[in-house]
């Protein structure tokens, strides 16, 4: 849904902060829709090391080399697209310089109130876009994973029995871990 509310991709320069199971799967239908480069930003070397696995064809660890997404910043911006999906202001107010000029943000995290800097926002004429659920494309991602051209196997970090629900629970609430934690109940 995301990805349809951002318009064409094609031969597009994206940037995703926040390298989760939303921007993880950001990477791979903006790879699908035709992105020609993907930058992704997040504080977790886990989930960075996941959204290459997946497409990605830069990753920065943010926490660790603020610096790095600086350098897009240069000649007013160097990326058409940001897909937010941390839900984090810094993440977002970060990615503005290195967006060029009538670049599309499309606000996917949510993660409450932001103070959004609104003369960067008006001088470099950015087009702010939000994305909630997807219904109407409920069923094209249901036929693209059937199909086997998506692949989200690398998102799934382990497959636990149900009858040790805790467990499994515990594991996927470790973001240093895990991505997505399946339980099965055979």
């Amino acid at each position: 849904h995301a990805v349809r509310r951002a318009g064409t991709l094609l031969g597009k320069r994206v940037l995703v902060t926040g390298c989760g199971p939303i921007g993880a799967l950001l990477v791979i239908a903006a790879r699908r829709a035709g992105a020609a480069h993907i930058v992704v930003t997040d504080v977790s070397a886990f989930t960075l090391r996941n959204a290459l696995k997946v497409g990605a064809d830069q990753a920065i660890h943010i926490a660790e080399q603020p610096e790095a997404l600086a350098a897009f910043g240069a000649n007013k911006g160097s990326f058409d697209l940001l897909f937010e999906a941390s839900g984090n202001e810094s993440a977002l107010r970060g990615a503005l310089d290195a967006l060029r000029p009538r670049g599309v943000i499309v606000q996917v995290g949510i993660g409450g109130e932001m103070k959004l800097p609104m003369n960067t926002i008006v001088a470099k004429e950015f087009d702010l876009r939000g994305a909630f659920r997807f219904h109407e494309e409920f069923a094209v991602a249901v036929g693209l994973l059937n199909s086997g051209l998506v692949d989200v196997k690398p998102l799934i970090s382990a497959t636990l029995s149900y009858r040790d629900p805790g467990r499994a629970f515990a594991l996927a609430a470790d973001r240093s871990q895990a991505m997505k934690v399946l339980l099965d109940f055979d």
